[in-house]
């Protein structure tokens, strides 16, 4: 069971990085933030998947939220350390539904600033989700459409797979 979600986590890393609605949104940043412009539109997406969390799913956010923080605590052994490190904050911040408000996803762009190596502005990227929001929002959601479907397919190929 943890292999496939693992397989499945990856599938959707692949292609989210190979897809061209995900490139244009990077395109926007990859001026001012370089290789960092990936991880700030994860990041942008991941708050246009909270905010509009209810058109995706049947479940409520904050139900959504504490299901993963009970299931991640469950499996603690199995989560790498820096996952184990981070764990407590996430929850204790409620990250997953904080991520719902532009202040949450700021508040993640700095901390992941502070812990790069090179100056990659993540601490200033909010600016960029305010500038192009609307463009970034119709993007995430053209996206997610095509992805929800994708990874439909996959789990089903996945679940029917012998291993």
């Amino acid at each position: 069971m943890v292999a496939k979600g693992i397989l499945l986590h990856r599938e959707i890393d692949v292609y989210t990085d190979t897809h061209p609605i995900v490139s244009l949104s990077k395109d926007k940043l990859r001026e001012k933030y370089r290789h960092y412009s990936g991880v700030i539109v994860d990041m942008f997406y991941d708050h246009f998947l909270a905010k509009h969390f209810d058109q995706y799913s049947n479940i409520p956010l904050a139900d959504f939220a504490q299901s993963s923080y009970k299931v991640m605590q469950k499996h603690w052994d199995i989560i790498p350390t820096k996952g184990q490190k981070m764990l407590p904050y996430m929850i204790k911040g409620n990250w997953l539904v904080n991520y719902a408000n532009p202040e949450g996803i700021h508040r993640a762009l700095q901390g992941l600033s502070r812990r790069t190596k090179f100056d990659s502005k993540l601490d200033i990227a909010i600016q960029d989700l305010y500038e192009y929001q609307d463009a970034f929002e119709s993007e995430f959601h053209a996206f997610f459409k095509e992805i929800v479907l994708h990874i439909s397919q996959f789990r089903e190929d996945l679940i029917n797979s012998p291993t």
